[in-house]
């Protein structure tokens, strides 16, 4: 996938908002909250974070492209050295897998405001 895909497929899902944030960062969000965030900016050592279950960040980390992320990390959030560190179909799963963990924690009133 390249960054034109991951921003297609991030928008694809329900409710999903998009903003620039921290100067060059994409940041997608459901219901106020981050579940991706594409790096904008050429110079950065990674092109692409996202969250994750504690059991698959342990997992992805210590594959080759894939370093916890800066600052979120302790969120079981992921950063990708490059948009083919992973599969098309495994970094589809994971984005998805990312927004629905978000959605999950969402509180009640917030979630019934997205129905």
């Amino acid at each position: 996938m390249d960054i034109d895909q991951v921003h297609t497929y991030c928008l694809s899902f329900p409710h999903v908002t998009e903003e620039v944030l921290w100067g060059n960062d994409l940041v997608f969000k459901i219901g106020g909250k981050m579940f991706a965030v594409i790096g904008l900016d050429s110079a950065s050592d990674h092109c692409m974070s996202f969250k994750c279950t504690p059991e698959k960040f342990a997992e992805l980390i210590e594959r080759n492209g894939i370093l916890p992320a800066p600052y979120v990390a302790r969120y079981h959030w992921v950063a990708l050295e490059s948009f083919d560190a992973l599969l098309e179909k495994e970094l589809k799963a994971l984005l998805r897998n990312s927004y629905d963990l978000v959605i999950e924690k969402l509180p009640k009133k917030k979630k019934a405001g997205l129905s």
